[in-house]
This record gives C-alpha cells, sequence and structure tokens, in this order.
C-alpha cells in the first residue's frame, strides 16, 4: 500500500481496514465484517453506514451515549494505576494488531529498538501479515506468529502466555474491545488515537486498567514531537511564566485520502463523517498542551463547549471528483466541516482544540502557548517571551535549542517518518519497561485526550452547550507528578 508523502510534523493516519461495502456496492467485504463488528460488540450505538435519516438517528444516540457516560461516573473500587511501574524487562515481547499504514509504518522501529522482539502479528489481510513477518526475520529475529483467521483472531494473540506489550493500530471503532481483550488477558496495552470513541468505553477502560494492574496507553506520537518536547520543557522552566492558553489541532487536508480506496483499504475514516459532529481526532492537539498544563498532574480539564461549521466539504469533493455510481453517493455527512472546542480547567485557564480534514489548508496542529511572560505559537515555529523580546517582532525559536529535551539531544536523527517523534515515543516506552519504570502517560491520560470525541459530539448538538469532563483520575489530579518531562533515568 502506497503511503502519503510524509513531513516532520504531520502523523500517519490509524490506518486499518474496510468497514463499508465492496467497491462495486454489492455486499460487505469479509473484512469489512471483521473491523465493523465493534459498531454493535463495543456497543457504538451509532447505527449503520449512516445515510439520511439513519444517520441523524444514530448520531442523537451517540450524544445520548456521550452524556449519560458523562454523567456516570465509575464506582473506583480498585487502586489507581497512577505510579505504578512496568515489571522490569530485559527483552520486551512485543504483538501488533493491524498491519495497515500505521502499524506496517511502526513495525520496523519496534525492531530498531534493541531489547524488543516482535513475538505475533495480526490482520485479516493475509498479504499484510506475510510482509510483517519478512520484516520481522529480516531483523534476524525468529518468525513471529500471524493471526489471520476469523472475526476475533486478536483475542488469540492476546492471550499467548508470551506477550507483554499489545501494539494496536486498527480502524478506532475496534479500538476498545481490542484494548480490553489485551487487558484481560494480563498484557499492558497500547492504542493508536483515539483509544476509545464513548464516555462508558473510556470509564471501562480505566476501571480495567485499575483492576488487571495493566497499563492502557494512548500512544501519542506528538507529545514527543522536537518542538512540542522543548516548549514543554520551558514551560515547566517557568519560561513563559504562570501559564493562561494554550491550543491544539489537527487541521489536516484528508479528501483524496478518504475517498481513495487504495490508502484506507475502504471508507471506514469517512465513514465517522456519516455519524459524529464533534472532533473526530483530538489527541495530536490536546495530548501536547494537555502536557504543559499538566493536566492530571495538578490541574484537570473540567468542562468543554463546541461548535461546529456545516458539513460541506466532502460532499463538495464527491461532487467534483466521485464517479456516478461510487458507494459514497449514498453516504450523508453530518461531521463539521471544522470543530472549535473550548476546555476549561480547574484553575480556569483555557484551550483550544480545532479539527479539520475535509476543507483545503496548509498542515496544522496550531500547538500554541502562551502565560504571562509571553508565548509560543507553531506552524510556523516562533516564539515571544521577556525578556528575551520587547520589539513586538517574533523571535528565532531555533535560538532555544537547549531546552531541547534529554530524549532529542541522545537521539539527534531519530529513524522513521514525523520528524522522528515516532522513534523517540517507542524507544521512551521501551525504555520504561526495560528499567521497570513508570511510563510517562496512563490510562487516566488516555481517557482524558480521547473524551473530547464524544463530549464535542454532544456539546455540538446541544448548541454550544458545556459537557462536563468526568475526573478519570477520581481526584488524585491534584498531586502533581511526572510525565513527558520525567528526568533521564540513571541506568
Amino acid at each position: 500500500m502506497n503511503e502519503a508523502p510524509s513531513q516532520n510534523h504531520e502523523p500517519h493516519e490509524n490506518d486499518g481496514h474496510e468497514t463499508g461495502h465492496r467497491p462495486d456496492g454489492t455486499g460487505p467485504t469479509r473484512r469489512s465484517v471483521l473491523w465493523t463488528a465493534g459498531a454493535a460488540g463495543a456497543g457504538l450505538g451509532i447505527g449503520g453506514l449512516g445515510t439520511g435519516s439513519a444517520a441523524a438517528a444514530g448520531a442523537d444516540q451517540a450524544a445520548a451515549a456521550a452524556a449519560t457516560g458523562a454523567a456516570a461516573a465509575s464506582k473506583g473500587r480498585h487502586k489507581t494505576m497512577i505510579g505504578v511501574p512496568f515489571e522490569r524487562r530485559g527483552t520486551v515481547r512485543i504483538g501488533l494488531i493491524g498491519l495497515g499504514n500505521r502499524g506496517m509504518g511502526m513495525l520496523p522501529l519496534y525492531l530498531a529498538i534493541p531489547g524488543v522482539r516482535v513475538v505475533a502479528v495480526c490482520d485479516p489481510v493475509k498479504d499484510k501479515a506475510a510482509k510483517a513477518v519478512r520484516l520481522v526475520t529480516a531483523a534476524g529475529q525468529p518468525a513471529p506468529t500471524a493471526y489471520t483467521k476469523g472475526d476475533h483472531d486478536y483475542e488469540n494473540l492476546c492471550k499467548r502466555g508470551d506477550l507483554d506489550f499489545v501494539y494496536i493500530a486498527t480502524p478506532w471503532d475496534r479500538h476498545f474491545a481490542m484494548a480490553k481483550s489485551a487487558l484481560l488477558n494480563g498484557k499492558h496495552a497500547g492504542v493508536e488515537c483515539p483509544v476509545a470513541m464513548r464516555m462508558d468505553e473510556l470509564w471501562d477502560l480505566v476501571d480495567l486498567s485499575e483492576r488487571t494492574r495493566r497499563h492502557c496507553m494512548q500512544v501519542e506520537n506528538c507529545c514527543y514531537g522536537r518542538n512540542e518536547m522543548r516548549v514543554l520543557r520551558m514551560a515547566h522552566a517557568g519560561r513563559f511564566g504562570s501559564l493562561l492558553h494554550a491550543a491544539g489541532a489537527y487541521n489536516h487536508d484528508l479528501r483524496q485520502l478518504m475517498f481513495d480506496p487504495a490508502y484506507y483499504e475502504g471508507p471506514w475514516r469517512r465513514l465517522w463523517h456519516t455519524r459524529l459532529r464533534g472532533d473526530l481526532y483530538p489527541t495530536h492537539g490536546f495530548g501536547p498542551i494537555a502536557n504543559y498544563m499538566d493536566v492530571n498532574r495538578g490541574d484537570r480539564v473540567v468542562r468543554i463547549s463546541s461548535f461546529g461549521t456545516p458539513a460541506l466539504g466532502l460532499a463538495e469533493y464527491r461532487e467534483a471528483h466521485m464517479p456516478p455510481g461510487d458507494p459514497s453517493w449514498r453516504e450523508t455527512y453530518i461531521e463539521s466541516d471544522r470543530t472549535f472546542s473550548l476546555i476549561q480547567t480547574a484553575k480556569g485557564r483555557v484551550l483550544r482544540l480545532e479539527h479539520d480534514v475535509s476543507t483545503p489548508h496548509p498542515y496544522s496542529r496550531i500547538n500554541s502557548l502562551g502565560g504571562t511572560k509571553g508565548v509560543f505559537e507553531d506552524y510556523p515555529e516562533r516564539i515571544y517571551i521577556e525578556p528575551d523580546h520587547t520589539n513586538d517582532e517574533w523571535g528565532d525559536f531555533s535560538k532555544y535549542a537547549e531546552w531541547d529535551h534529554w530524549l532529542w539531544k541522545e537521539h539527534a536523527n531519530p529513524p522513521g517518518g514525523h520528524g522522528g517523534m515516532d522513534y523517540i515515543m517507542l524507544y521512551r516506552l521501551m525504555q520504561c519497561f526495560h528499567l521497570g519504570l513508570v511510563p510517562d502517560f496512563d490510562v487516566y491520560d488516555a481517557a482524558t485526550w480521547s473524551a473530547p470525541v464524544p463530549l464535542s459530539h454532544a456539546s455540538i448538538k446541544a448548541n454550544g452547550a458545556p459537557q462536563e469532563i468526568p475526573d478519570f483520575t477520581r481526584g488524585l489530579w491534584r498531586k502533581p507528578r511526572q510525565g513527558v518531562d520525567s528526568p533521564k533515568p540513571t541506568e
């Protein structure tokens, strides 16, 4: 499969497999049965393929589910996972579920890290699994077991007794069921974003992580971008003064890719635009700015208000580019072309999130932070802080390389795409395993960063009415603790 050109700041999509009909529109594919089972089995409650009134009804059900999930907090009968280290492992044994663009792109990075062995791979497309096996053996490791049979063969992977960590890179509606399977089988889970699509699923993952004593993490690569980590260190050192506001986004023109069956192997990503109206992909922007603000580590997010534009971009693109009779003509898009969300924290600070994958514009995650001593803005990167800048002109952010995180100082030219952030993230995660350290983020971060998916939809449906963001930490957010800005370990 051909991948889209990668830029330093551009994360790959979480590629997966078909979740709709055959390209000729004659009926569901075999792969669609596997990867859409979550729409019913995981309790999405969002209707079918989302056309006409069915899409509206499914959206209303999703809004109701979001509101119900936000109001019903877990009883919290289990001990917290905050501060729980990994079991020290000389060799970390990995199982990969999902071998599309994202999964196959991350596989070579796992193989490049010393002390990591890929034991098992899973994908319903046998050719992809065979390719993954060849990559592993070419790296000098024993051939991994390939799981390619049936709708739930990933469960057999999770049942193995020789796995430490299960990495999940599949379409979004499968994340919850797969993470749940990994946790219930005693494995730590790393899930591409979002970790789940509903509030009840997010609470279930929190409870499962606590009950099984296994970590469930959002593997958010943007938290490990060079700029993001530099700004994080400067913020924690007080260079921006008292922090006031921040902004993050996923603004990325995906129209061509969403209508390209060779890229996503079907319409699974596009079909979400027939189901929800809110921010479908918040974590690339939310994760880094949550780190700046020490969310869940001294502050917490308490409410979100969201607004959305009309849904016009995908329909206009289809009109201009898709032939008559294409299956996409049966789809009715309700997802706002651009969503805007304002989030307030317990300390009164304000975060802004944006999402837009349906209109033409340059790529941007915004990545902005402001405080009483100045501001940083990305895309393009620029800074203005006192006392360095006093003439109303932006400063050169490259002059602040001294503030680079120790990971970037040790790995100045990391392999892989997205400017190296993927490798830095995996290297640090495996380091925590090898040394028996507390991971940089946990299930409470995963749930918090993904919560805007259902809550922004519910807010937009309610004309911007604020939606309460639950405290997944159950009060433990008040205690400061380390995260992505953890000091370099002494090995």
